[in-house]
């Protein structure tokens, strides 16, 4: 299957009720966490921020940065904290719901077990660190046009690339080595899923659409090593 068509059966998935019930809870949820976290403690927050970004070379004393720009850097960093919960949360919840798109599509493949939930919490965390380091790094970089959406959309797929390997392949890989090939695709699915990350309220979508879209390509492209 080519990937248009893993893409539109990964579109129709998406849609389903079930998928999206489960990303209005996710979203939602991690939404109202963070607002009412950030609300009750912006100032310090906010500070917090500053204060980092100021100890960063050739960021921290810039005019625009003493202007507004530790306001922008704390309002970015918050909107990476919902989009970084959402991702947990996907991971940790997901499986249920990945194994029945898997029975109803592709009833001849077993799964061979499940992603154990403390290294789905690693492959996470790990993951939400590089991005949100890397972020905060390279933020002035984000405002050079075409180059900076381009960089952006490459820190949003380190976020979703190893918990998505990780969460979808162990499901139906027996030896973890195998999922090592199927990085590049894997890549492919965190990119083209990290295109929700650009919009509020659509970011809840990116981490199940990366899963969901990686689970298609696994089914179609690897049988002979998921099948029991």
């Amino acid at each position: 299957m080519n990937f248009t068509k893993i893409l539109r059966r990964t579109v129709r998935d998406i849609l389903s009720p079930a998928v999206l019930g489960f990303i209005l809870k996710v979203g939602l949820g991690s939404f109202l966490f963070w607002v009412l976290i950030l609300w009750l403690f912006w100032g310090p927050f906010e500070r917090f921020v500053a204060g980092y970004m100021q100890m960063i070379p050739f960021i921290g004393h810039f005019a625009w940065f003493q202007a507004t720009g530790a306001f922008l850097a704390a309002l970015a960093v918050g909107y990476a904290l919902i989009v970084v919960t959402i991702s947990l949360l996907t991971s940790l919840l997901s499986e249920k719901l990945l194994l029945r798109l898997a029975e109803r599509e592709y009833p001849w493949i077993r799964p061979v077990g499940g992603a154990a939930i403390h290294r789905s919490v690693w492959y996470t965390l790990k993951a939400s660190a590089a991005f949100l380091v890397l972020f905060l790094l390279t933020l002035p970089l984000i405002f050079v046009p075409v180059f900076g959406q381009l960089w952006m959309l490459w820190l949003w797929s380190i976020l979703l690339l190893d918990p998505t390997l990780h969460d979808v392949g162990e499901l139906f890989v027996r030896d973890p080595r195998n999922l090592r090939p199927l990085r590049p695709k894997a890549r492919v699915a965190a990119l083209a899923a990290a295109l929700f990350n650009y919009i509020p309220v659509l970011n809840s979508f990116a981490p199940l659409f990366a899963q969901i879209l990686f689970l298609h390509f696994l089914m179609e492209n690897f049988p002979e090593t998921v099948k029991v």
